[in-house]
């Protein structure tokens, strides 16, 4: 009862959302390029309206069974300003976080989430450092490594995560548009190679799993991303076995056809960062799964190449299901995977494994983006 009192269900936030739109004031807009410091710029931006702190990993067991993660933390800002702040109860932010298990071998995935309000203890982000909590889950940076922790219904996280590359910029010194209109955009960089250790439990495990791999780790923040006319987007991270990590990000309009400011990030071996435009990638779709819960359809195979990096990559879903129904924090229906794959990079033969994140397949994605 505790739990049910603090944090919200779905008709609570939703008739928040709607009061949010109705209060909403002169939102920072991300329009020009950004000048990052950091680890300052690890903390939250509550000048602006939405935020996220995205961790996705791919992981391995002693017995070299594999699992994939996912834990989200969201901010979304209900009113920019307080004329009083002296009650701690007053709402200026919601907090939702999501966390999912993918167990590879056995076919098997687990999701859960979380709402809450910002209040005494209960949810929060420093504006100065990377920590982020929602409850008992919690994103923390100390010195050069990201503590992720998150617990409920059976399922187990505790990592640590050390960057092996420095962070990365999408588009212009991180200023990366979702389409024309002004301020249609958002500040976005990641850590795309994180040494990963630590432990997991799945449910229904009489203990943790000792595990290791490799995550990938996303921040963005912005006030006006998606316009009407878009209808959701497929995202991909994904890990070559050269050394090599790509990012794409394709943006479904309505109409069918692609919004032409999708694009891509190709981080090398050594760290160094080169933009990809819409016209330099292929991805296209070999296959779909559809399911049977949403009755949403979601591709599940692609070929990707990139010509002019010389990546001619198959990959895939590595589990069917891995769709989040989350009718108890942001109300959307999207799917978090991961995925693996092999192909070519720079002519010699690689593995890749990653994860991949569609929304608007099951339905309109909401004001929270």
């Amino acid at each position: 009862m505790k739990r049910m009192g603090i944090c919200l269900g779905a008709i609570a936030v939703l008739v928040l959302f709607t009061v949010s739109y109705l209060l909403a004031g002169d939102w920072q807009e991300a329009i020009e390029e950004r000048h990052w410091s950091f680890p300052r710029d690890h903390g939250a931006h509550p000048q602006y309206r939405t935020e996220w702190w995205y961790f996705t990993g791919n992981l391995t067991d002693k017995k070299s069974s594999r699992f994939g993660y996912q834990l989200t933390f969201f901010r979304h800002a209900l009113q920019k300003d307080l004329k009083k702040n002296d009650n701690p109860w007053k709402i200026r932010d919601l907090y939702f976080a999501h966390f999912a298990l993918s167990d590879i071998e056995n076919k098997r995935f687990w999701f859960t989430e979380k709402a809450c309000r910002k209040g005494p203890g209960l949810a929060g982000s420093l504006t100065d450092t990377m920590h982020v909590f929602c409850l008992d889950w919690s994103a923390i940076m100390k010195r050069n490594t990201i503590l992720i922790s998150s617990d409920e219904a059976g399922m187990h996280l505790n990592i640590a995560l050390v960057p092996r590359k420095p962070s990365v910029f999408h588009g212009a010194k991180g200023l990366s548009k979702k389409g024309p209109l002004t301020g249609q955009a958002s500040y976005y960089y990641s850590f795309t190679d994180l040494k990963t250790s630590g432990q997991i439990q799945i449910p229904g495990a009489k203990a943790p799993l000792d595990v290791h791999g490799i995550s990938w780790f996303d921040h963005e923040f912005g006030s006006n991303q998606l316009s009407a006319q878009q209808a959701g987007w497929d995202w991909f991270s994904v890990h070559l076995s050269d050394g090599r990590d790509l990012m794409l990000y394709f943006i479904r309009r309505k109409d069918g056809t692609l919004e032409k400011a999708s694009s891509g990030t190709l981080v090398e071996k050594n760290g160094a960062v080169r933009h990809l435009q819409l016209a330099e990638i292929r991805s296209d779709i070999a296959g779909h799964w559809k399911s049977p819960k949403s009755k949403a359809r979601y591709p599940n195979k692609w070929m990707i190449k990139i010509p002019s990096c010389r990546i001619d990559l198959k990959v895939e879903t590595t589990i069917p299901d891995q769709e989040l129904r989350t009718a108890n924090s942001v109300g959307l229906v999207y799917y978090e995977g991961a995925i693996a794959g092999s192909g070519t990079s720079a002519g010699k033969p690689v593995l890749c494994e990653g994860y991949v994140e569609m929304t608007g397949y099951a339905g309109e994605i909401g004001g929270i983006f």
